[in-house]
């Protein structure tokens, strides 16, 4: 039954191998399950960490398991890092509630739908050059591989930028050898190699007293926050700019994820277009509306499904496993923290080692296509934006064509998005 319905022989894997991929993935970004309530809560109200604990869940769980039955690919999907923060901020600067915040992701989510249902989104991805597609590819390696080197402490915050971390720490010795153990299982082609390595750290982390066992297991879910969104307070003037920028960091920074993780499982065309791309694209579109509603700030594709594609996940199987392990976590929430940063950031690092692969295949002799992907690589991971590398490139590649007399060979979509980049980094 499963290889019928996810057509795991025609992807070369096996239910083993596709769980395995699954609780990859989901341990790798299980830290959202804390960190999304912990940064919600500065305008939702402490007293409501339960609640949204259970909201982050459910935001996780329904659009994973959609995607995985839907689209049959590898990729989970989870409130977003970075846009939980800017509601915090919209609400604040605008003297909002959360209750409207929540309001003005959903509408986002629904007029991103709209833009799917038309073909706009799509068409907008396949009209992006080869070196960009692989340069995206590349970028959110490194930042992943960043967010690694962040967690195990190797590097830390500046001034002026980033500086070493303390050798002696013992965080950082603990990623270190979890580092050793994760390349040693990989030489020697171990199955799980990645998983395998954050079980192994947790395990020496906990015996170090780095890590520690939660005094309870066990929480009734509170759906308190379900539903409490404010879509007529959503729709001000004066917020459109709000909804504008979600919108734009929405749009683009999914079209990187699938493009990377695409390229990592080997599913790209030649063209490195995605098959049955409106598919992925809907259900991610269709998810922000969702977190909306669940009172969990918008809900899109996470780069860490990279995590499991790594492992041999190639089937939408691995997402129904990480769904589950979300709907789990809604009761067993305790237990998903006792996996510290420091477990799981060999694996990020690894992954960020294996995107970089694809860089190979960029022409660096050709400039004007060499230095539009450079800056593609460059800005993701030191912004920790994927939309603003995105944006970065566009302009490039575009600006550098017009100059040198090759206007004609930009896609009218490219001269669109440019433009459409331009002006939201003039609104910021």
């Amino acid at each position: 039954m499963l290889d019928k319905l996810f057509k795991l022989s025609e992807n070369n894997t096996t239910p083993r191998l596709e769980v395995l991929a699954g609780l990859t993935t989901f341990m790798t970004m299980a830290y959202i399950i804390f960190a999304n309530p912990a940064i919600l809560a500065q305008v939702v109200g402490k007293e409501h960490l339960v609640a949204l604990t259970a909201a982050t869940c459910l935001a996780a769980a329904v659009p994973t398991l959609a995607m995985g039955l839907y689209t049959n690919y590898p990729l989970a999907l989870a409130s977003g890092m970075g846009l939980n923060a800017a509601l915090v901020a919209i609400c604040a600067a605008h003297k909002v509630s959360w209750e409207v915040g929540m309001g003005i992701i959903f509408v986002e989510g629904a007029l991103i739908t709209i833009l799917v249902v038309a073909g706009l989104r799509e068409a907008v991805m396949e009209a992006i050059p080869m070196p960009l597609k692989r340069a995206i590819g590349v970028g959110i390696g490194l930042l992943i591989a960043l967010l690694g080197l962040s967690n195990a402490g190797f590097i830390v915050a500046g001034p002026p930028l980033l500086q070493a971390g303390r050798a002696t720490s013992p965080e950082l010795l603990l990623a270190a050898l979890g580092l050793v153990v994760t390349c040693v299982l990989l030489v020697g082609r171990v199955r799980g190699a990645l998983l395998i390595g954050i079980v192994a750290t947790t395990i020496v982390a906990l015996a170090a007293g780095k890590a520690h066992l939660p005094p309870k297991y066990v929480q009734v879910p509170d759906l308190s926050l379900f539903g409490q969104l404010d879509i007529a307070g959503a729709l001000q003037i004066g917020l459109v700019a709000a909804i504008f920028a979600f919108l734009i960091t929405d749009f683009f920074d999914t079209m990187g994820t699938v493009i990377a993780v695409g390229g990592e499982g080997g599913f790209l065309e030649a063209e490195g277009c995605l098959p049955r791309l409106r598919r992925v694209l809907l259900i991610d579109s269709l998810a922000a509306a969702w977190g909306g509603l669940c009172g969990s700030s918008s809900t899109t594709t996470y780069i860490e499904s990279a995590a499991g594609v790594a492992v041999g996940g190639r089937t939408g199987l691995t997402s129904v496993v990480v769904a589950g392990l979300f709907v789990l976590s809604a009761f067993f929430a305790p237990l998903a923290g006792i996996v510290p940063p420091c477990a799981t950031a060999p694996a990020l690092i690894v992954v960020g080692l294996l995107m970089m692969a694809v860089v190979r295949e960029i022409d660096f002799k050709v400039v004007e296509d060499a230095l539009p992907a450079f800056i593609v690589m460059i800005i993701i991971p030191l912004t920790m934006s994927i939309s603003h590398g995105i944006g970065y490139g566009f302009i490039a590649y575009t600006v550098i064509r017009m100059l040198t007399g090759r206007w004609r060979e930009v896609h009218p979509l490219m001269y669109a998005v440019s433009v459409m980049f331009a002006a939201a980094f003039a609104m910021e």
